[in-house]
């Protein structure tokens, strides 16, 4: 499976007039699973890396709501980097993905919707044992 298997792009419905722009996401229709957990990140800036791990069975799908930031995604083989530059834009990520989020505008807010609840034991953030797992599938 390549990686452009384990990821894609979701364009949101957005409906707009003059009072301004509203975006849905629903769990298990525009989101591909059941929403268990949603957090978001601001506050950083160009200079920071959040995430740096993959997750044993988490699937995740990133939506920058303000701001910019870059995602760099990988299997270990090959690497794509995404611009979230839209709010109505979201970025599916499979389990088993490496993920780097970087290069936040100062008023970046990325939220992100999450499969399961948090589980520290289904985090590997140790990127060599990580490619290691990865050759062994």
């Amino acid at each position: 499976m390549s990686l452009q298997d384990k990821y894609r792009i979701i364009n949101f419905k957005e409906c707009g007039d003059e009072r301004g722009n509203l975006v849905v996401a629903e769990g298990e229709r525009d989101v591909p699973f059941a929403i268990q957990r949603i957090f978001y990140i601001y506050g950083s800036d160009a200079t920071v890396v959040r995430g740096q791990h993959a997750n044993l069975t988490s699937e995740f799908v990133l939506i920058n709501v303000s701001g910019t930031s870059k995602v760099k995604i990988t299997d270990g083989n090959e690497t794509e980097i995404i611009l979230l530059d839209k709010p109505r834009m979201g970025l599916y990520l499979s389990n088993m993905l490496w993920k780097d989020m970087y290069d936040f505008s100062a008023d970046s807010v990325l939220l992100v919707l999450a499969s399961t609840h948090y589980d520290e034991h289904e985090y590997i953030r140790d990127y060599d044992q990580y490619v290691k797992l990865m050759k062994e599938q």
